[in-house]
């Protein structure tokens, strides 16, 4: 499948897949600003891009693990949807759950980017079929 996508920054590099398509779901995604995150803060991290997704698609940005485990970073809004039809430059939210500033280096990759399908629905609305489960929740599995 084949995407447009946009360099809206001298700095910005295309998502690439770290061990290619065939091991990997996400493309890594860079920024191409330095960004300090001081504990406790979330900043906007620019990429530099823009895509123009097909309809019926959506990109997910989702933190990197070895971010997380290693410096406490991670996306608040995770997975964060970037909608077919937007055109703006894509900015990853990123909030550092660390006791120390973490610097983000232009360069660095910063979140990963999933191209998924979703399917477009109407509401039928009505009185809903009983199930087993009925109206149980949190907890009704009993653990």
């Amino acid at each position: 499948m084949k995407i447009a996508i946009q360099r809206l920054h001298p700095a910005a590099e295309l998502p690439a897949y770290a061990h290619g398509p065939n091991e990997d779901a996400g493309l890594d995604l860079r920024a191409v600003e330095d960004v300090l995150l001081e504990p406790g803060a979330a900043a906007l991290v620019p990429t530099g891009l823009a895509i123009e997704l097909p309809p019926g698609y959506e990109a997910q940005i989702r933190p990197r693990s070895g971010l997380a485990l290693k410096h406490s970073l991670t996306i608040p809004n995770a997975p964060a949807t970037i909608d077919p039809g937007y055109r703006g430059e894509i900015k990853v939210i990123v909030l550092n759950l660390g006791r120390v500033p973490y610097q983000v280096h232009t360069g660095d990759r910063i979140a990963q980017m999933v191209i998924a399908r979703y399917e477009a629905i109407e509401w039928d609305e009505r009185t809903l079929n009983d199930s087993h489960r009925g109206a149980g929740g949190f907890g009704s599995s009993g653990r």
